[in-house]
């Protein structure tokens, strides 16, 4: 009777044992899966934010070379090479620096500049030149009006800043 228990015992403790380790793999197989969940949602989220920065980078790239692509002394310059190189230099009726201020990392300087009797494709030219300079230029405000000798011509004021860092 003794070797019957024994081997009814020895076969109610393999069963057991196997049990126990299948609860433990199945256990161990749950937090591996949510493990896993855990590093997809942290490895979309370093994906958008790697397409952001990629984003960021390149446009600071493109701001960091225009900065150093010529030297200016200051914006009167600036204005003075962007309106010779389109061959509107005499059509600027004036050009008012209004000061400079100091930022964090660089100086802005402002200036108001006034050009009279331009065609709708000189005005779109003198801002295309601006916005696409080779130095940080920042157009702040813009004023267009017709002239008063021919509505087909127009006057521009236009309030920009040159940004240059320290």
């Amino acid at each position: 009777m003794t070797l019957r228990f024994d081997r009814k015992v020895l076969a109610a403790a393999a069963v057991t044992a196997a049990c126990i380790v299948l609860i433990a793999m199945l256990t161990y197989s749950l937090a591996l899966k949510k493990e896993r969940e855990k590093i997809r949602a942290k490895k979309q989220e370093m994906l958008v934010l790697k397409d952001e920065y990629i984003s960021v980078k390149t446009s600071l790239g493109a701001v960091e070379g225009r900065k150093s692509l010529t030297k200016v002394e200051g914006l009167v310059q600036a204005v003075d090479e962007i309106l010779r190189s389109l061959g509107l230099n005499q059509k600027i009726k004036s050009v008012k620096p209004l000061g400079s201020r100091d930022r964090k990392y660089a100086v802005e300087e402002e200036a108001e500049v006034q050009v009279e009797r331009l065609s709708m494709n000189e005005l779109m030219n003198i801002l295309y030149k601006i916005e696409n300079a080779p130095m940080i230029l920042s157009n702040k405000k813009t004023t267009i009006r017709t002239s008063f000798e021919s509505p087909a011509l127009l006057n521009m004021t236009m309030t920009i800043s040159l940004i240059k860092p320290k």
